[in-house]
């Protein structure tokens, strides 16, 4: 048997959380999708709000990640205790709110989703992705597993991949918001993309408004930072994996642009 994996790259801002509820069930329809992993990192552009979590819920994705800005919205704490769709980084401290992996049932049984961030270039300091994954992975009783990297290096990202090859079935990356053309199948079977994307204004900088991104790498005094207007995009990837091995058997980066 095969389950097919979608994996959406980070969600920004509210319209990007509209656009994923226009679109999200259209491409699992498209790509006979069996299970759904959104990273919502930005849907309240630095950080998720439980409305919007709810929205990504309901638009069809079966599990939520984040990623550094997981607590910026800090009405989102309950809803990370209670709710077991709603990850955070698990190198984060352990006495922080919330899980940073579970395991859900598909039609292929038990699939267990990891949520872990990178350390290059994170202004905090969370525990060895690495070493944590060494810890984590006997405790997954399951062939079928998932990783979300929300880093910012490519190299780190790129180690991650070949340091789990063989071991899991697919990891990407986030947190860049610029799709890599590097989604392949490792050596050893694992699925892999350096970069999924993100999901919100096309015509942006990262879902910033072009001006003022430009002004503030200029060095000029700029506000907070606002969402683009325009068109939006969706941008992600999707990974075949036999359910039998736990290895990866097809990837393609996905992208549809809003008219």
């Amino acid at each position: 048997m095969e389950l097919n994996i979608l994996a959406v790259g980070d969600v920004v801002s509210p319209a990007g959380v509209k656009y994923l509820r226009t679109m999200l069930r259209k491409l699992k329809q498209q790509y006979c999708v069996d299970f759904c992993v959104v990273n919502g990192e930005n849907a309240a552009m630095v950080g998720l709000t439980p409305s919007h979590a709810d929205e990504i819920l309901d638009a069809g994705a079966d599990v939520i990640t984040l990623g550094n800005h997981t607590w910026n919205c800090r009405d989102i704490v309950p809803m990370m205790e209670d709710c077991p769709y709603l990850l955070r980084p698990a190198n984060f401290p352990p006495q922080q709110p919330g899980r940073g992996w579970g395991i859900f049932e598909t039609k292929a049984g038990p699939v267990a989703v990891v949520n872990l961030i990178g350390r290059c270039d994170m202004a905090f300091g969370p525990d060895n992705p690495f070493l944590l994954m060494e810890k984590l992975l006997p405790q997954l009783d399951t062939k079928l597993i998932l990783v979300d990297f929300h880093a910012e290096a490519t190299s780190e990202k790129l180690a991650m991949g070949y340091h789990l090859d063989g071991r899991v079935s697919a990891v990407w990356g986030t947190h860049t918001h610029v799709p890599t053309a590097d989604c392949q199948i490792l050596p050893q079977g694992t699925g892999y993309i350096t970069d999924l994307g993100m999901t919100g204004p096309a015509r942006s900088i990262l879902g910033v408004l072009p001006e003022q991104s430009v002004a503030g790498f200029r060095g000029e005094l700029t506000s907070r930072f606002k969402a683009a207007p325009g068109p939006c995009k969706l941008e992600g990837a999707v990974f075949t994996i036999d359910t039998a091995t736990g290895r990866c058997v097809h990837a393609e980066g996905v992208r549809i642009h809003e008219n």
